[in-house]
């Protein structure tokens, strides 16, 4: 056999692969690559992605976070494109979302400790939850705070919160500071 017939079968037998592939099937493959952009998992001999938006609810800085190469995975097909013979997988439609249960289980209002994991120049986002973020605007500190907001939040740090609004539909929790707590004491920071 030459090679360029091997290149036929195989290039065969990957079309065979990809037409019995359907949308919402669960598959179980080999984690064959890791990338920035995702990993690469090997469902019966095809290379499917998945992107780092469908590996985790979490936000992770690396792919690498989630999985290494060789694990095994049950993955969804979320998409398959003969053309160019693409496929793409989701790890994340398999895992229970974080935002269902945290909307059965808090409401406005709810005060619940947090650890502030990223400043921005319009707050801080304040993990409040397992996979849940919320951001506590500048505009939400107390006025004397206001000048120098690092004050009151810096990453690490724990606050106590308030959950001023929801937004399930756009995944969003607005926070805000307790009105009886004022600023943190310093029994609520993480020591350095």
């Amino acid at each position: 056999m030459t090679g360029h017939n091997r290149e036929e079968i195989s290039e065969a037998a990957r079309l065979h692969v990809l037409r019995g592939l359907r949308r919402g099937e669960i598959r179980t493959g080999i984690v064959s690559a890791i990338v920035n952009f995702g990993v690469f998992v090997d469902i019966g001999g095809v290379d499917g992605l998945i992107s780092v938006a469908e590996l985790t609810w979490k936000h992770i800085s690396h792919p690498s976070e989630i999985a290494s190469v060789g694990d095994e995975l049950s993955v969804e097909v979320l998409d398959v494109d003969l053309d160019r013979q693409r496929v793409s997988l989701s790890l994340k439609a398999l895992l229970p979302d974080p935002w269902q249960e945290f909307a059965a289980t808090h409401t406005r209002g709810r005060t619940l400790s947090g650890t502030v994991t990223k400043v921005v120049p319009f707050g801080a986002f304040v993990r409040i939850a397992d996979g849940i973020e919320g951001l506590l605007h500048n505009a939400e500190l107390p006025k004397n705070a206001a000048d120098s907001p690092e004050s009151i939040r810096r990453e690490g740090d724990v606050l106590r919160v308030e959950i001023l609004d929801m937004d399930l539909v756009r995944r969003r929790v607005a926070l805000t500071l307790p009105a009886a707590s004022g600023p943190p004491s310093a029994g609520d920071a993480q020591p350095r």
